[in-house]
């Protein structure tokens, strides 16, 4: 027991001088400021990091089994750094598709459109709710990392009938109401 008790002082002991010798002085340089990981500038812990989805667009919305379904994602960044980032197609709240893009490489370009495809080969038919999102550890405003059409989207038999007849085709768009439409054109 008295073993570990000095074996548990000498750890403390070892691990207090390392926090407290600055970097410089021990390999006998200059005495200096010592910086995380991400405190660097790098890591971005020092920097206002905003990804927010702003709008999903889903073609078309009554599609049969094995017919492809088309989402575009628009992304703002709306803070600085840059990283490079997941984007995820969501059906029923699960990510069906994933892509990677990097954002903040121009400090002009704000907006970036991504495109999915869900392949529905092998799904039951029926309704399912599509969204995205855009994750970012350290995102100010997390809220905004996901958007989700309010109108689902109805898959029917390969061969049958849509429910209430009809044929394939149609669009929907959701739009973040807090997105400002001159961004997009409209």
């Amino acid at each position: 027991m008295r073993k570990s008790i000095l074996v548990m002082a000498l750890a403390v002991a070892v691990l207090a001088v390392a926090v407290v010798v600055p970097v410089g002085a021990a390999f006998a340089g200059t005495p200096g400021t010592v910086l995380l990981a991400n405190q660097d500038g790098g890591g971005g812990a020092d920097m206002h990091i905003d990804l927010a989805v702003r709008q999903v667009t889903v073609t078309p919305v009554r599609a049969r089994v094995g017919e492809a379904v088309h989402v575009v994602v628009l992304i703002e960044n709306r803070g600085e750094g840059m990283q490079t980032t997941d984007a995820e197609l969501l059906v029923n709240g699960k990510p069906v598709a994933r892509q990677l893009f990097t954002w903040g490489e121009s400090p002009g370009q704000r907006l970036y459109r991504l495109s999915f495809d869900w392949d529905t080969r092998g799904i039951v038919p029926g309704e399912y709710r599509i969204g995205a999102q855009a994750f970012v550890w350290e995102d100010a405003s997390p809220f905004d990392n996901r958007l989700d059409v309010t109108q689902p989207v109805v898959i029917a038999p390969a061969t049958g009938e849509f429910p209430g007849g009809g044929t394939s085709g149609g669009s929907a768009t959701e739009t973040d109401p807090r997105f400002g439409k001159s961004l997009i054109g409209g």
